[in-house]
């Protein structure tokens, strides 16, 4: 009876570590075809390896799609990641849908590196001091120290690079072609002139053009607010854009509904300037008119608020664009406002050409602007943004942008990135290049939408 007793315990014995045994084995499966794996997405990122993560605190994923991802992971502070960057493979041109030279994004070229620049450029940006001096004393000034403190709530998968490396250069053009993108509207300054922030570019601009050409991109230009603007220096600059940079089969050119194939011109901050003076040069019976000669083109202003709609008509601007991808914070950039701003610019034959964003986050710069955040909600905010775009049935969308590290509203690639106590925002659960998948999908219904209410019948000259 004993020994029964004791063969009885030995079975239960081993069919007990049996059980165990496959539970822990079924515990440390994931299915391939799960949506979303662990609360970090990791099983997402196919192209990255995690080499170490350390977790001692429980992490609540549903609030992290709403509110955390987009405050630091303050209190995120024992998660270490390390991850390695991609190896980027090339790009089969002819599996990816048409480019769409209707779809615009906005492209900054004013990062730099000691190994390219001799030193940091725009990512050591300076924390912005507030104009009111009661708020400004509550934000100590400062600058950002790279490569691993950088002015930016999000970090680069390519990290602190530089816009002079020929090969970061390839790899935007190419994921821009990844996400059937057709035209990059270049941030602009004159030769020799800069941001206050920057060093001068326009020496990259044909280096810019033929990594584009290569990738059958085209190259619009974003004339940025420089020092001393006025009718008669853009007359001399949109001269030189033409002269120097109007011959490559990379420059873009928009043919209009009659027929003309013109250069585009997004002139930021337009509103700066007086309507009479910009009437000067935008209009026949202007002093400096540009129209008419063989420099003509189509200016698009910037529209922040109702009151600049009469203002850019009696400029003799071509079209509005809303630039920030802050919902809420301008007029212009207001969702809701942009169906009276179409049937403004159909009645007085103007493009409209409304701006759309992943988010927005600013506050590596400007610590105080916190009230203008806008979170991604992993990626519902760009496709709301894209959709009522689309319901204008706009001529063109532009997106802001590409690479504006320091609002946030990049779609170029982000990664997982921990240093000290501040932890980077990130795309997770999604994987690095959701944004360009996301823009790629939206790209192409872009697309048929536009063929379907045909309102333009001209393509663009490719």
């Amino acid at each position: 009876m004993a020994k029964f007793r004791r063969r009885t315990c030995i079975i239960l014995s081993l069919f007990i570590l049996f059980i165990f045994s496959l539970m822990m084995g079924l515990k440390t499966l994931r299915p391939n075809t799960a949506t979303f794996g662990d609360p970090f997405g990791l099983d997402l990122l196919p192209e990255f390896r995690q080499k170490t993560i350390h977790l001692e605190k429980k992490f609540d994923s549903k609030r992290s799609d709403t509110i955390s991802s987009e405050a630091k992971f303050k209190n995120l502070k024992s998660v270490e990641i390390t991850m390695q960057p991609s190896k980027h493979s090339e790009l089969n041109l002819e599996e990816l849908p048409p480019l769409n030279y209707h779809l615009h994004v906005f492209y900054y070229s004013w990062y730099g590196n000691p190994q390219f620049d001799g030193k940091y450029i725009h990512w050591n940006h300076p924390v912005l001091e507030h104009w009111d001096p009661r708020i400004a004393k509550n934000y100590p000034p400062g600058r950002h120290s790279p490569p691993d403190d950088i002015g930016s709530s999000f970090y680069p998968e390519l990290g602190s690079y530089s816009s002079r490396d020929p090969s970061v250069i390839e790899t935007h053009m190419r994921q821009m072609c990844s996400a059937s993108i057709g035209v990059l509207a270049l941030s602009w300054y004159p030769p020799a002139s800069s941001d206050e922030n920057g060093e001068p570019t326009d020496d990259l601009v044909p280096t810019i053009l033929d990594k584009a050409h290569k990738y059958n991109l085209k190259v619009t230009f974003h004339i940025e607010p420089y020092n001393n603007r006025d009718e008669h220096n853009m007359y001399k600059n949109v001269k030189y854009i033409i002269d120097k940079y109007g011959s490559h089969p990379a420059f873009y050119r928009y043919k209009t509904k009659t027929g003309s194939a013109l250069p585009m011109f997004y002139v930021y901050d337009s509103y700066i300037i007086k309507s009479e003076k910009w009437a000067n040069l935008l209009t026949t019976s202007g002093s400096q008119s540009i129209r008419n000669t063989p420099y003509d083109g189509l200016f698009i202003a910037l529209l922040v608020d109702e009151k600049h709609k009469l203002e850019i008509l009696h400029s003799g601007f071509d079209g509005i664009y809303t630039y920030f991808a802050t919902n809420g914070f301008t007029y212009g950039s207001s969702h809701q406002n942009w169906a009276s701003l179409k049937a403004f610019c159909e009645s007085y034959n103007l493009i409209f050409i409304p701006s759309v964003g992943p988010g927005y986050i600013d506050t590596s710069i400007r610590p105080w602007n916190t009230h203008n955040t806008r979170n991604r909600v992993n990626g519902k905010y760009y496709e709301t943004a894209l959709s009522a775009a689309l319901q204008t049935r706009p001529s063109v969308i532009s997106i802001t942008s590409f690479n504006e590290w320091h609002e946030g509203t990049q779609i170029e690639n982000a990664v997982p990135k921990r240093t000290g106590n501040a932890v980077y925002l990130d795309y997770r659960p999604h994987k690095p290049g959701v944004y360009l998948e996301l823009t790629r999908k939206w790209s192409e219904k872009f697309s048929k939408n536009r063929a379907a209410y045909a309102l333009d019948h001209q393509p663009p000259v490719s």
